[in-house]
């Protein structure tokens, strides 16, 4: 199964792509980001969004996508274009793959350290770590995103264990 992992933002959108086998093995597959540039206006950025999420989505085939909530407490303006691009980003994946999933920081956070609020270098080490990885994946967001996508492979395969 490939699991797409997205941490949505309007300057820069990180995504990681995540393999896991029958035995639940988990490998990094790709990870990076799609950039817009801030003299762009608000829909000029989001049309680009959208161009490189197909482009992601054409070369990765993903089975299931998962994508972070969103969750700000100060910058309502940062807050709403963010949700722009949010939304690009969820109109995008569930046409192209249907099976869309969402997290929130916390849910995040407690699948990977088992602490909901655990800070961010502390879900990089663990991200890193679990995926066998050289190093922190850069940049920041790209690490985020492959944690969204390790915290659905945790959380999904759960699922079959309760089902009825």
């Amino acid at each position: 199964m490939i699991i797409l992992g997205i941490d949505p933002g309007l300057a820069t959108l990180g995504y990681g792509v995540l393999e896991k086998d029958a035995h639940g093995n988990v490998a990094a597959r790709d990870y990076g980001v799609v950039l817009t540039p801030k003299e762009e206006r608000l829909p000029t950025r989001l049309a680009i969004l959208e161009e490189g999420l197909n482009k992601l989505l054409d070369k990765c085939c993903p089975d299931e996508v998962a994508v972070e909530e969103l969750f700000f407490s100060k910058n309502v303006t940062t807050g709403m274009a963010v949700a722009h691009a949010r939304g690009v980003a969820l109109l995008t994946c569930v046409k192209r793959c249907g099976r869309l999933f969402e997290y929130t920081p916390m849910q995040i956070k407690q699948a990977l350290t088992g602490y909901g609020k655990a800070e961010k270098r502390q879900i990089q080490i663990v991200t890193a770590n679990l995926l066998h990885l050289k190093g922190i994946p850069r940049p920041d967001d790209a690490a985020d995103a492959l944690a969204v996508a390790l915290c659905h492979s945790f959380t999904s395969r759960l699922s079959g264990l309760y089902s009825i």
